[in-house]
């Protein structure tokens, strides 16, 4: 297992109960691939740096979990496949 930090950006149009959904999936991949969250940040709405998708905000969450180096592929693959997820980045921590 090793320390990954994985950074979303969420639509800016998604209410709470959904963004608190699409956290909730997100947890349930890795759990799913033998990982664990140990932490989840959520930064809220922020603007972007370019518009995606022609929108000029999105909401920001921090994810500090463990993975196996082998499930990081079917995990990025999962999150490229989400409507409401507009940009990710997972990168090894330590």
């Amino acid at each position: 297992m090793r320390q990954y930090e994985l950074m979303c950006v969420f639509q800016p149009d998604l209410d709470e109960t959904a963004l608190n959904g699409m956290i909730e999936k997100i947890k349930g991949w890795v759990a799913e691939r033998g990982g664990s969250i140990e932490k989840v940040d959520v930064w809220g709405r922020r603007k972007l740096a370019y518009p995606i998708r022609k929108k000029n905000e999105g909401q920001y969450v921090l994810f500090n979990l463990k993975l196996a180096p082998s499930a990081t592929a079917e995990l990025e693959r999962n999150l490229r496949y989400q409507e409401a997820v507009m940009r990710h980045l997972l990168t090894l921590n330590g």
